[in-house]
């Protein structure tokens, strides 16, 4: 919708729709209205993402998945709010345990999901604090340094 809205004289975005057919009842959302759902039975639902860790590796590989294709949409569409960026970093990094399982579980996706947290603000998409930011770019390099074997 981003690139519609440039080539448009006028710079609207363009209404974009999306059919849920995942129930019985099928549903028209707003593409703003279908990522806050997503975020909100996915992404931030403590079944979801406890499922997900239960399931190891590949599980927090998922998490942060999901986390990547929300930026997307903040890319492509500009239909993220600043909750849901604010709400996954409080669910991931500001829980001291949360941070230990996602680093135990799969050091190499608990990385992307940091420099995903980072790209999101460089690029504009997530306002925190800059306390915030520099906790994830220590956090990134602790994780690094854990790859890399230097701790």
């Amino acid at each position: 919708t981003k690139v519609v809205a440039g080539l448009r004289t006028d710079g609207k975005k363009p209404l974009s729709m999306i059919a849920d057919t995942t129930t019985a009842n099928a549903q028209v959302r707003s593409l703003g209205e279908t990522v806050r759902l997503d975020a909100r039975t996915k992404l931030l639902n403590p079944k979801f993402y406890e499922g997900m860790l239960a399931s190891g590796y590949e599980g927090t590989r998922e998490i942060t998945k999901r986390l990547r294709n929300t930026m997307g949409w903040s890319a492509t569409a500009g239909v993220v709010d600043n909750f849901i960026y604010e709400d996954a970093n409080d669910v991931f990094i500001a829980d001291e345990d949360m941070r230990k399982r996602l680093m135990d579980t799969n050091p190499n996706a608990f990385r992307d999901m940091l420099a995903t947290f980072l790209e999101a603000n460089g690029r504009g998409y997530w306002d925190t604090s800059e306390e915030n930011l520099d906790r994830l770019r220590e956090l990134y390099q602790d994780v690094e340094d854990r790859i890399e074997g230097v701790v």
